[in-house]
């Protein structure tokens, strides 16, 4: 059988494909109301995810970008709620600073206190990482009851993020999480409806890694 395509790629090589990626990104983008600061995180947001509409729905607190930065710099935590958010943040940027990315949900202590107050994993995984990661960034990107539950605890005054992350996708509390964690007078970058993702809430903590090793 031939399995051969008469389609060629334009370019094989990686970086010509991102920056190929991004001026498309900008080209059709067009005006919109984010900062210098800000377009970087949305231009990312829109490459992991090729959907504008969900690039255009971010919004960022005023303080987000240069927090999160801060927060990379001072080699500060990263909590990853669920595994594929660990995997997918860039560690080797990170750890040029001390930092490292951890996640809770499937710890044993976690499992077993979650059934013992038949509550979510995640619930009780935000409860045990606000004890170990002050100022650091909160990166949730499947798990609402996660943010409630951050959010929660900031209200209380037990957490105290340097940003929090917070793109949760789906049906349930998804849109009504970022609802109430724009509400929060605390660093924060999240979107509006029920889009988002692991790969999208990735792409944020990357483009600030990004801007953290180049400022």
């Amino acid at each position: 059988m031939d399995f051969r395509t008469e389609f060629k790629p334009a370019t094989v090589q990686p970086q010509e494909i991102e920056d190929k990626s991004f001026q498309i990104i900008t080209d059709e983008l067009g005006e919109h109301p984010f900062t210098a600061e800000q377009y970087p995180v949305v231009q990312r947001v829109i490459h992991a995810s090729a959907d504008f509409e969900l690039g255009r729905s971010l919004i960022f607190h005023p303080d987000a970008v240069q927090a999160g930065i801060r927060a990379i710099r001072s080699g500060k935590i990263v909590v990853a709620d669920v595994q594929m958010v660990q995997v997918g943040i860039s560690k080797p940027r990170l750890e040029q600073f001390g930092g490292q990315v951890k996640v809770y949900i499937s710890d044993p202590d976690v499992i077993e206190e979650a059934k013992r107050l038949n509550t979510t994993r995640a619930i009780v995984s935000m409860r045990k990482a606000v004890q170990e990661a002050e100022g650091g960034i909160f990166a949730i990107g499947n798990a609402p009851t996660a943010l409630l539950e951050l959010i929660r605890l900031v209200k209380e005054g037990v957490a105290k993020p340097g940003l929090i992350v917070g793109m949760p996708v789906g049906f349930v509390s998804a849109a009504e999480s970022k609802e109430e964690l724009a509400k929060l007078d605390v660093p924060f970058i999240t979107n509006l409806g029920r889009k988002g993702g692991s790969p999208v809430t990735v792409a944020a903590v990357n483009a600030l890694s990004l801007m953290a090793v180049r400022a």
